[in-house]
């Protein structure tokens, strides 16, 4: 206990008075970062003509952004720690607010790729540290109700940017699914610099494991990177067996740094604990399966069939609603059934649902399978944080959402680098048959993947307060 914690006899400090209007702003700014996800998928065709951007390059719109999120988010929560999150959150939004500027004034593939990345470096400062204040703002049950609306904007969020994307680059354009964030991060700026409590931060003698995330971060860029160049240079080629393998060498050195390290980014033995291990796997396949149905859905619909971007967002609409139905559904059996029965269910839906379009590649095949597996990607979001976080000490709770939330956007990196290489010739073609492939290869995957869930996935179940969407 330290001297700023109550004591027995004592009187609990009184809550801050505006915690609720704080939490609709910072819930306002981190919907801005899970938004970011997936607007501009529906975008990138639109990206792709104004640009001439090449097949990797509309690949790397997607994962640069994931990819720099999920790779820092562990050191963004860690500075937050030593510098304080105020400072920290609104750094963060800064950095996020210039960077999507950047994106949208982009008029070359390496302007926008660098705006990207800038958004994925301010989003991993911001959404710990924000998730930070609002766990200090709010006590007792009112810390759950808070953490309860934190933690749907996940699901709402990736949904809500289809829609948004569709609307924005159908109306002035797809530069606007980036200028959209400017006014908004303007105005959240200053009322959160005004309104935010200015709070010393807590004296720690941790030091900020740079070379860990550089380590990390640089291992999956290059993990990726063999992901999107495999559809040109093919998947069992000497170059891209050298890459997979480089990027394993840099993984393995990460893991030994984090054994060596006085202050680690991870600690390896939290994340090699099998409900841990289970809740990344399932959340890294739940995102993964979720961006692939989005990215060949997004191509499908706007260059195979020629649909405007507005019809493409309203076609992703009952993909939003069964993700939401199936997540809810997930929650409220999970207490009784433990989290194995609802994983390997979800995979199995998930897998039906892609195979769909993969036999029958059509527009109601596509919307309905996509839509499908949405539901089995809503319950997997559920039994993946569940399950990770529903076992661990209350002192691990951070550090265990971190490590789950890191994997959530390094899935979103993989789906759309895997799924990129394998329908590359429909992607830049006018063959219907890279569609076919990329459905048939995520069915295949989430088919697998329940076959991994069956075994790894603890029969105990999880406390039900840990169910819900994965904290980003």
């Amino acid at each position: 206990m330290t001297d700023h914690e109550p004591h027995g006899t004592e009187t609990a400090p009184e809550p801050h008075p505006l915690r609720w209007r704080l939490l609709a702003l910072l819930g306002a700014a981190q919907l801005m970062l899970i938004v970011d996800v997936t607007v501009v998928a529906i975008a990138l065709p639109h990206i792709d003509t104004a640009l001439g951007l090449s097949r990797e390059a509309l690949t790397w719109a997607v994962s640069a952004y994931t990819l720099a999120f999920g790779g820092l988010m562990l050191l963004g929560g860690r500075i937050a720690d030593l510098a304080g999150a105020k400072r920290v959150v609104l750094t963060g939004l800064i950095l996020f607010t210039a960077a999507s500027l950047t994106a949208g004034l982009a008029d070359s593939t390496e302007m926008l790729l660098g705006g990207r990345i800038a958004q994925g470096v301010g989003a991993a400062l911001m959404s710990p540290a924000a998730l930070s204040l609002v766990v200090t703002l709010f006590d007792g049950a009112e810390r759950h109700k808070a953490l309860g609306v934190w933690s749907a904007l996940g699901g709402g969020g990736a949904a809500l940017g289809l829609l948004l994307g569709g609307l924005l680059t159908a109306g002035p354009g797809w530069s606007w699914v980036f200028y959209v964030n400017v006014p908004i991060g303007v105005v959240l700026a200053v009322a959160l610099a005004i309104m935010l409590p200015r709070r010393v931060p807590a004296a720690s003698r941790a030091r900020l494991d740079v070379l860990g995330a550089l380590l990390v971060t640089a291992s999956s860029a290059v993990l990726i990177y063999a992901l999107i160049g495999a559809g040109d240079r093919g998947w069992f080629t000497a170059a891209t067996g050298l890459l997979v393998l480089a990027a394993l060498v840099g993984y393995g050195l990460f893991a030994l740094w984090q054994r060596a390290a006085r202050s680690p980014l991870v600690d390896l033995a939290l994340l090699v604990r099998r409900p841990v291990a289970t809740g990344t796997f399932l959340i890294l396949m739940a995102t993964a399966l979720m961006i692939a149905g989005f990215f060949l859905g997004t191509f499908y619909f706007q260059h195979a069939l020629g649909y405007g971007a507005l019809r493409t967002g309203l076609l992703f609409l009952p993909v939003a609603v069964a993700t939401m139905l199936g997540a809810n559904a997930t929650g409220r059996v999970l207490a009784r059934t433990g989290g194995r029965p609802p994983a390997v269910i979800g995979l199995l839906v998930a897998a039906a649902g892609l195979a769909v379009p993969a036999l029958w590649m059509n527009a109601v095949a596509v919307a309905v399978g996509v839509a499908v597996a949405g539901a089995g990607t809503g319950a997997l979001f559920v039994v993946a944080s569940a399950t990770a976080l529903g076992q661990v000490a209350p002192h691990e709770a951070g550090v265990a959402s971190g490590i789950v939330s890191t994997f959530h956007e390094f899935g979103a990196s993989i789906g759309a680098a895997v799924v990129s290489s394998v329908a590359a010739a429909s992607l830049i073609g006018d063959t219907l048959g890279g569609f076919t492939d990329g459905f048939t290869v995520a069915a295949v995957a989430a088919a697998a993947g329940a076959l991994v869930a069956a075994v790894l996935t603890p029969r105990r179940a999880a406390a039900p307060a840990a169910a819900g969407h994965p904290v980003h």
